[in-house]
């Protein structure tokens, strides 16, 4: 044996394996921030059921030195799609700081990103307020949607990002078309944007304003802009709702004092439990 290949033969040093694969770019998970957080939510949000093999990156956009103490909403989410395109993820898990995870979130989510088959799941989640509304929608400026039970799957146009998975395709193409603008010393692009508009017409001589949410109007954009198409998602593209709203991801919306909405479900939305017996028998 040559001595060189003896040296090898009888190295017992350890050795450290890398893995130089994407092990690390599945989930993104974004939360924007006001600084203070519930210790609800975050035992809910750090108490989540891991599933089997799994890999994940929390992205916490901290605030810089530099920068103002708190963001707008639509800056963080914009500072968190860059991070999660310059990572190269796949998908981004978009939670607010006011959304009490159900423990078997990341499990139920897990499902949708093996199929990969529907690129927005929302969960479901109500106002602060009571009596409460769930925060679903079809159709713009008729209120929100009814015709549903818990533990349904409902297909809606517009959903709020409280708790919203999205595939990186659809936010990379909105990336590339965005703008670019300053969130203090950082430059990100505008894919998120809260709609703020004030004009004249001249020939009723009435002024309008046009304000909203940055969830909304991202759902907006994506159907008008074609964002599905343009990732192709062209099943998806097809429907006249293309956001699903998971209704088993029911998500307790906390406020600042503790308290938990909704408060009890509304009986409109609870499923009658006679019936589904009757069927079962059946």
């Amino acid at each position: 044996m040559k001595k060189k290949d003896e040296e090898k033969y009888f190295d017992f040093s350890p050795k450290l394996l890398e893995n130089t694969g994407k092990w690390k770019h599945k989930l993104a998970v974004g939360t924007p921030v006001t600084g203070l957080v519930r210790i609800e939510w975050v035992l809910a949000r750090y108490g989540q059921l891991i599933p089997t093999n799994w890999s994940m990156v929390d992205l916490m956009q901290w605030i810089p030195t530099i920068a103002p103490l708190r963001y707008i909403v639509s800056d963080a989410q914009n500072l968190i799609v860059k991070s999660a395109v310059e990572k190269d993820i796949e998908w981004l898990f978009l939670v607010e700081q006011d959304n009490l995870l159900p423990q078997n979130a990341f499990w139920r989510l897990n499902n949708y990103m093996r199929d990969e088959k529907i690129p927005v799941v929302s969960g479901l989640y109500f106002t602060k307020s009571n009596p409460p509304e769930p925060l679903l929608y079809r159709g713009i400026g008729n209120s929100y949607y009814t015709n549903w039970k818990m533990g349904d799957r409902v297909w809606v146009d517009g959903v709020p990002t409280g708790c919203l998975l999205v595939h990186m395709s659809i936010l990379r193409e909105m990336w590339n078309d965005s703008p670019e603008y300053k969130v203090g010393s950082e430059t990100t692009r505008r894919v998120f944007q809260e709609p703020s508009k004030v004009y004249f017409d001249p020939k009723l001589g009435v002024m309008y304003t046009s304000t909203g949410t940055s969830d909304l109007a991202w759902c907006d954009r994506v159907r008008k802009e074609g964002y599905l198409n343009k990732a192709g998602w062209h099943k998806i593209a097809k429907k006249r709702y293309p956001f699903l709203v998971d209704t088993n991801l029911f998500t307790k919306h906390i406020d600042n004092e503790g308290v938990q909405y909704p408060l009890e479900v509304p009986k409109q939305f609870q499923k009658d439990e006679k019936r589904t017996r009757n069927k079962r028998k059946r």
